[in-house]
């Protein structure tokens, strides 16, 4: 394993950014569409948006993370700012992955192989601004011996997890990338490809933030490489060593086993 000093390259050299400083930071900002008069048009929209799927893609499913779900087709409306079409387009296709994905039947025990390697989970405890938090051990990760798909689905159930697990008035989660040990091997384009898709498209503004933990110098060509494909995404990353997690982002007693002294 590398030293701070040594691997957290970019440390120096990027200007990081600071971290959230209270609970309403990690909520996303109230927005209402255009002319709008409160609930009541707002309401009005999430139905319009329901009937347009109802109407143009009978075919989606109904009920939770469907196409009647009003809470998200309301999420949906606020990430694609109100525009209806949008927010139709998004949500079709963010249904239809979930479906042909099968989101719904995944669990840990269809993930166990992949999940038992200890490469990706969900902290059992919130951060300190009450934000569930995924952390991906980059050392663990084989994309050359490991499945391409069971690692998509082990990606998938663990978003899905830690998003099921936000507290009421907390919109967005704290993903920590663990590159302590990071080699050129347990480098995967494709995966990452993968993960900015799922957060893109189908859990728009879940995710808070992301830590780039002790990052070491056989990182940066990967970086440089997935930086411009993060658009403005690339601003949710901060470059940090292992200290800075335990102490700006957990009590004590819950910091997360992989960070601990």
């Amino acid at each position: 394993m590398m030293t701070v000093s040594t691997s957290c390259y970019m440390c120096r050299s990027l200007v990081r950014a600071p971290p959230l400083k209270s609970r309403s930071a990690v909520r996303c900002p109230s927005a209402a569409p255009p002319g709008a008069s409160g609930a009541t048009s707002t309401s009005k929209l999430v139905l319009e948006v329901k009937e347009r799927l109802a109407r143009e893609h009978p075919g989606l499913p109904t009920g939770r993370n469907g196409r009647d779900d009003d809470d998200m087709v309301l999420w949906f409306l606020k990430d694609r700012k109100f525009s209806v079409d949008e927010a139709v387009s998004k949500l079709t296709k963010a249904i239809k992955w979930r479906q042909d994905f099968g989101v719904a039947e995944l669990s840990e025990e269809s993930v166990k192989s992949l999940y038992q390697t200890g490469k990706a989970y969900v902290h059992d405890s919130l951060d300190i601004y009450g934000r569930p938090v995924l952390i991906v051990v980059a050392a663990k990760h084989f994309p050359s011996t490991q499945d391409p798909v069971g690692n998509q689905k082990l990606c998938a159930y663990l978003v899905e997890k830690a998003v099921s697990r936000l507290p009421p008035g907390v919109e967005n989660i704290l993903g920590i990338f663990d590159l302590r040990g990071f080699r050129v091997e347990n480098g995967d384009l494709q995966f990452l490809k993968f993960l900015m898709d799922v957060f893109y498209y189908y859990y728009p503004k879940r995710l808070g933030q992301v830590l780039f933990v002790d990052a070491p110098f056989v990182f940066q060509p990967m970086w440089q490489v997935v930086k411009p494909l993060l658009k403005s995404y690339a601003s949710l990353v901060r470059f940090c060593d292992a200290e800075t997690v335990r102490k700006e982002y957990f009590k004590e007693e819950i910091v997360p086993p992989d960070f601990r002294d």
